[in-house]
């Protein structure tokens, strides 16, 4: 690929980019039911550095799609002489080519500004524009090696091999929604936007990088373990309100057997912990305790043994659900707290706050027995104190916390 400007250079704020994805209907009007037109707006800060278009195909609702594609007179018309016959019925080679041919998506006239103008984030406009336009039976068309008569054009171009569109001729390439490849893709463009935009960097793609997503990207994961503010206040909520579920889970189950699910907390864990007593119980919902207390005051948190490792697992996954599905409350909980680009980054945190994460191999049924220390895998491997009698052993006793501390509660 060609050397490519960084996004983050100059004024690019990543973190600002916005779409705003409009389509008019005239409701009467016929011809809207074969074909829409979506405008796509791309600002940042308020301020618009591009746009793009997005053509719908309906195929079940247009008398004839390929007639109705054609009198658009743009990239549209192009794909529906290849894709349509003059019945408007899909060709055989379309047919054969896509896992369940029904409708299209057509993306193309892109203009992204400088210091915008880059590949993946036109990749990550993309995938959010098919996100909300589309479904399982769609065929999204982007142009290939051949349509690309303008910078924006070659844009889409790079783009489509970015998130696995597969060439369907020299003009057109296509990301069949039925498959699971985009989708993975588009996850993989996602995680490194959100990365460049938490900590800075060039966006040039490598193939390489698609094994380094668990790793931070390979790059600015070192900053030193401490969270950020709002991350920190976000991931000590998240470790109250479990805390207050496990809690009153040994209330309600005391030393009763558990079964998955059961509970708000404890039936979260591995099935191995569902056979032990109270006082194990508490023991586990101290370590939430601990966690969020030291992040209190010290702004990042170190599990000091395997419970508190689980806990923090838990934590994490937590907060991250309540930045994507509580922001109202995550707004409140940060509320009077300076931003940080790299705020809420909650794979940095999986990497950098633990030594291992031996733990979440006690989630694999095939794995059952790992726990053991007599086990050929757990000792091939070097595991320690997965068994639930050890959870609560400091893995260095220096560093142990307070025997004295006692409990929250009762």
């Amino acid at each position: 690929m060609s050397s490519r400007p960084d996004p983050t250079a100059g004024k690019a704020d990543l973190a600002s980019l916005t779409l705003d994805i409009h389509h008019t209907h005239q409701l009467l009007d016929p011809a809207a039911q074969g074909v829409q037109v979506w405008d796509v707006r791309i600002t940042a800060a308020g301020t618009l550095v591009g746009s793009l278009t997005a053509t719908r195909g309906m195929y079940w609702k247009s008398d004839n799609l390929r007639e109705r594609m054609a009198d658009e007179q743009s990239f549209a018309a192009v794909v529906a002489s290849q894709l349509l016959d003059e019945q408007g019925q899909f060709t055989y080679g379309f047919v054969e080519f896509i896992e369940m041919p029904g409708d299209v998506l057509v993306v193309d006239q892109l203009r992204l500004d400088e210091p915008y103008a880059d590949p993946l984030i036109a990749a990550a406009v993309v995938s959010a524009v098919i996100d909300r336009l589309t479904d399982n039976y769609f065929a999204v068309v982007l142009p290939g090696e051949k349509a690309c008569h303008d910078v924006g054009a070659a844009l889409l171009a790079e783009a489509g091999t970015l998130l696995s569109a597969q060439p369907f001729s020299d003009e057109l390439q296509i990301i069949d929604k039925a498959l699971a490849a985009p989708d993975e893709a588009a996850q993989r463009v996602r995680s490194r936007l959100h990365h460049l935009a938490r900590h800075g960097g060039s966006p040039e793609w490598d193939e390489e990088d698609e094994g380094d997503e668990a790793d931070g990207w390979g790059e600015d994961t070192e900053e030193g373990e401490e969270l950020t503010a709002r991350t920190a206040a976000v991931l000590r909520m998240a470790l109250e309100e479990l805390s207050e579920g496990a809690w009153q889970d040994v209330d309600d189950v005391g030393d009763a057997p558990l079964r998955r699910g059961q509970g708000r907390v404890l039936g979260m864990l591995p099935p191995l912990t569902f056979q032990q007593d109270r006082q194990w119980r508490r023991q586990m919902a101290r370590c939430f305790d601990d966690l969020a207390t030291e992040i209190a005051g010290t702004k990042t948190a170190t599990p000091r043994c395997t419970g508190e490792e689980m806990a923090l697992h838990l934590g994490i996954a937590r907060a991250a659900s309540l930045t994507r599905n509580r922001p109202r409350l995550v707004a409140q909980a940060v509320k009077g707290i300076d931003e940080d680009r790299r705020d809420f980054d909650w794979d940095w945190c999986s990497d950098v706050l633990f030594e291992d994460h031996d733990v979440l191999m006690l989630f694999d049924a095939s794995l059952d027995g790992i726990e053991d220390s007599g086990n050929a895998v757990n000792q091939a491997l070097g595991l320690a104190n997965l068994a639930p009698t050890d959870w609560f052993e400091p893995f260095r006793p220096d560093q142990a916390r307070d025997p004295d501390r006692g409990f929250r509660r009762g």
